[in-house]
């Protein structure tokens, strides 16, 4: 009796080993491992798993909401679209620990850029730059959600503001915004050098942040 239950205890041990070998190295899993951060817990893990088709439908709305202004305006010029996916690892110069995210779609027809961008589970309020300023205030930051110009290692100089619309909570919502940039700044545009943050009463330097790329 005992030499079964050993014989029955190692093939169990056997097929979980293989099942595990198995799922580990298959395609899938190791793409998700591959955009994983290495010390990731297996609950934030599940959670960033179940979001992900919702992800991808928030940045296919946001990229069509960018897109519509510029078709409905029949212009000539052909639509490039970038996208930036928020997050608090990117904050320069130290990362934060936050669970907010955000997805900001923008399309550009020869120098105007469309964008909009929607976020989720702040820590805390938007920071109000009327009461929190800048020293010295810059009057055109009137949101705590904005463009700047510099690469992903730097922080650079403020851009535009976009408009902030704040769901039941506070904690989440859609922000927009219609540029017409100049050539510097499409010059970084193309580079890879605009970036979009939000700033939050808690981070008050920025807790969401991330490049606009192509498309």
């Amino acid at each position: 009796m005992f030499r079964e239950r050993k014989n029955l205890r190692n093939s169990l041990i056997a097929l979980a080993t293989c099942l595990f070998v198995t799922v580990l190295y298959s395609p899938i899993m190791g793409r998700v491992m591959a955009q994983a951060p290495a010390a990731v817990s297996a609950a934030s893990w599940s959670a960033a798993s179940s979001d992900t088709f919702a992800l991808g439908e928030q940045i296919d709305a946001n990229l069509a909401a960018a897109t519509a202004p510029l078709l409905a305006q029949g212009l000539n010029e052909p639509i490039v679209t970038y996208i930036a996916m928020l997050s608090g690892q990117n904050i320069v110069p130290k990362a934060v620990m936050t669970d907010s995210r955000g997805v900001v779609g923008a399309a550009l027809s020869g120098n105007r850029l469309v964008v909009r961008g929607s976020f989720r589970e702040l820590t805390s309020a938007p920071r109000d730059y009327a009461t929190d300023p800048l020293d010295p205030p810059n009057p055109n930051i009137t949101s705590a959600f904005h463009v700047h110009r510099g690469s992903p290692s730097e922080n650079g100089p403020f851009q535009y503001a976009l408009d902030v619309t704040l769901n039941a909570n506070g904690r989440g919502g859609s922000a927009m915004g219609d540029y017409t940039l100049t050539p510097e700044q499409l010059q970084a545009l193309q580079n890879g050098m605009l970036y979009i943050d939000f700033h939050t009463t808690r981070y008050r330097a920025g807790e969401l942040r991330g490049i606009l790329m192509p498309a």
